[in-house]
Parts: structure tokens; sequence; C-alpha cells
């Protein structure tokens, strides 16, 4: 494990944290805020689990769950019951656990997205729910991020292309329910202008999938398990002669299965 570059996305990690409590990352924020509650809406079971960025950032926190429990990828004070502090790629969780899966942009900014990934799935329970939210390369922010002269903020992600999150979910037996992109905004940063610069107001481009981010709802399937057939016992299998003369050419007899009837 490469422990240099964990450390380099930790601190990327830390950068988007702060980011976030600017006018844009406000505004992003709440637009993702609204979108993770469209659907959790409606879900029910005993655990919920969001792998977040900050716990004064949660989301899904009007959700009908018995329990909601958050991570947090590095230890500060004031910690509150039901934040745990992990790194997205190794949850402290038992399998089959989760009911509710949420992953805020946490492949983004981990060293091991594809393990991040995993972990949700193995802490999710069959039948459960995983909602993915990743920053979209294919957009103005995506852009914006090859053109950046610094890697602070969202521009320090990965980017990474929403149909190829979609490959790795479909990989670990996901169902993909809904996928697509939201904040059709201009990364400026200027609060008087973070609103008047939506391009969703453009006739035609909010349908378009070139949002900020996208956010991917999906299922993990669940397989009913398969009987095995019993195993013939000897005394089950009768020996017939055949007509073929392969065998009573050789003084043998051609062997054919068949299960002794009741």
């Amino acid at each position: 494990m490469d422990q240099s570059n964990h450390m380099d996305f930790s601190q990327k990690h830390a950068d988007f944290e702060r980011w976030l409590h600017t006018p844009l990352g406000q505004a992003l924020f709440e637009n993702q805020s609204s979108c993770v509650d469209t659907h959790a809406v409606g879900l029910t079971g005993a655990r919920q689990l969001h792998v977040g960025i900050s716990q004064e950032l949660p989301l899904a926190t009007e959700s009908d769950f018995s329990q909601r429990v958050m991570t947090v990828s590095r230890w500060q004070e004031g910690l509150t019951a039901g934040v745990a502090v992990a790194d997205a790629d190794e949850l402290p969780f038992p399998g089959d656990s989760m009911d509710l899966v949420i992953l805020h942009h946490s492949a983004d900014f981990s060293a091991y997205p594809h393990q991040v990934i995993r972990e949700a799935s193995r802490v999710l329970r069959g039948g459960g729910h995983l909602l993915v939210l990743g920053f979209n390369p294919i957009s103005v922010w995506g852009l914006r991020k090859w053109l950046s002269r610094h890697g602070g903020g969202p521009w320090s992600g990965r980017f990474m292309l929403r149909s190829r999150m979609e490959d790795w979910l479909r990989l670990l037996d996901f169902q993909v329910e809904s996928a697509s992109s939201h904040f059709l905004r201009l990364p400026v940063q200027r609060a008087a202008q973070v609103d008047k610069l939506d391009l969703g107001r453009l006739p035609g481009l909010r349908f378009l999938p070139l949002g900020a981010y996208y956010c991917i709802f999906a299922t993990k399937r669940v397989y009913a398990p398969i009987k095995s057939r019993p195993v013939w016992r000897r005394q089950k299998v009768v020996a017939l002669p055949s007509a073929r003369p392969l065998g009573i050419s050789r003084g043998q007899r051609t062997v054919v299965s068949l299960k002794e009837q009741e």
C-alpha cells in the first residue's frame, strides 16, 4: 500500500471539506442534499450509513431508518454519537449490516476508489440501496479541473466517468435504478453570482448530462440459493446392455445411469 499516495488524498479530502463552506460549496451541498432526500424518501430499514466529508455536512438526516451512522476520514474535536472515524476503503462494520449506504464523493477523494465501492457492497445487505455522488468530468466543472492552476477544493478530486462507476457497480452485482447529473452552474465563487449563473435555466441544457456531479441510485441484487441435486448412490444405478458394438466387442457392457424408481 502506497502510504504517500494515501496521505496525499487525505490532504485533498481536507481541502475539499474547507471548500464546501464557501458560497459555491454551500450551494453545491444544498443541491446534493436535496437530491439525496429525493431518493431516500420512502426507504426504510434498520441502519443507514453515510460515508461523508464532515459531521457538519450530514445527508439524509430526515430518512426513516432506525439508526443513522456516519463516518468521517479524520478525527475532530466534538464528534457526536453515531459518527465514526474510518477510511472509506476500510469500513469498521460487519458485512450485510446496512440497508442504505451513501457515498458522498468518497471514491473521488480516496487513494483506492474501487475498494471504496467494494466496501460499500460488503456492508450493504442484499436488497439494500446505494447512493453514489461523484464529480462529472463531462461538464464545465470537469473543464475547470483540467484548466486549474492549483489543485485545491474539488479540483483535486478524481472526476471519474459515470459510465465507469456504473460498470463497477454492475460487476459487484448491483442493479442501477437511476443515474443523473445535477447542478448546471458555472464554477464561480462570487456569492452574488452563484445563483445567477445557473445554466439549467437555459432551454434544453437541463436535459443534458452536463451537471457538476452525478448521482447513481443502485440496488444490491439478491440471489436465491440453488439447491444441489442429490448424488446418486451406487445402489440406485442399474447396468443395462447396449446394442452398440463399442464395449461388446471388448467383452464389456455400456452402462446407462438410471435413477431407481421409488
